[in-house]
């Protein structure tokens, strides 16, 4: 079922070389799929837990491609693709206050229980782009925006689209839910302030201090039955 839609890193990968050349080497370049494309997969507002009807169609190389955020940030006739992953642990769920350094102005100050952003272009060259390099590169992220003291798994479970904000009309968020062997978790990244673990109930209670993704997760717990 399809009901519900927020953070901001920067997955870095590899892309077809032909379109990295026709790209300016001064702008983040961002994965995008068009509008259109998604409403023919079948758009909605808010969490929807098909994400096997979505993903490997975006991460289909004909798909997607990549343009300089600026352009993307204000053109909704595009989606930027944004992964938004989800920690848990004991029970718990991991949450934090985005910082002066988050790479989103209008999410600063914010809580948020996601860290997620855009997929951007490393300027090298591979075969293609698909579902593995997607997965692959949203590992990599984790490691590098969080510190970690034991390992993880993570899953996409969901997508997000909230087309009643000016942020949300032009991102698609991709819920991940990321497993963690142990608690041991410190911020990589000063975007990322007063990390901590809460449980569901006490994350509720906070819930109006939240950007709209991470209520729209929180709302949609029980569906996704992931806790």
């Amino acid at each position: 079922m399809c009901f519900r839609r927020g953070a901001s890193f920067s997955l870095r990968v590899p892309r077809v070389a032909a379109m990295s050349a026709r790209m300016s080497k001064n702008e983040e370049q961002v994965l995008v799929v068009k509008r259109e494309f998604f409403d023919g997969l079948g758009s909605f507002q808010g969490l929807c837990r098909r994400v096997d009807d979505y993903l490997p169609a975006f991460m289909k190389k004909e798909n997607n491609f990549f343009v300089p955020r600026g352009a993307a940030e204000e053109d909704p006739s595009l989606k930027q693709i944004i992964p938004y992953a989800v920690f848990r642990h004991g029970g718990r769920i991991l949450h934090y206050t985005r910082g002066a350094k988050s790479g989103e102005k209008r999410l600063v100050a914010k809580a948020s229980i996601g860290i997620g952003g855009h997929v951007n272009d490393s300027d090298e060259s591979i075969l293609h782009f698909d579902q593995s390099t997607y997965h692959n590169a949203v590992q990599r992220e984790i490691r590098e925006e969080l510190r970690l003291g034991g390992g993880f798994a993570e899953r996409a479970v969901a997508l997000i689209n909230d087309d009643s904000s000016e942020v949300g009309r032009v991102h698609l968020g991709v819920v991940h839910i990321v497993d963690l062997e142990n608690d041991d978790v410190s911020a990589g990244e000063k975007a990322i302030a007063e990390l901590g673990f809460a449980t569901r109930a006490e994350l509720l209670a906070r819930r109006d201090g939240f950007e709209t993704w991470s209520q729209i997760v929180l709302d949609g717990l029980d569906e996704l039955d992931v806790f």
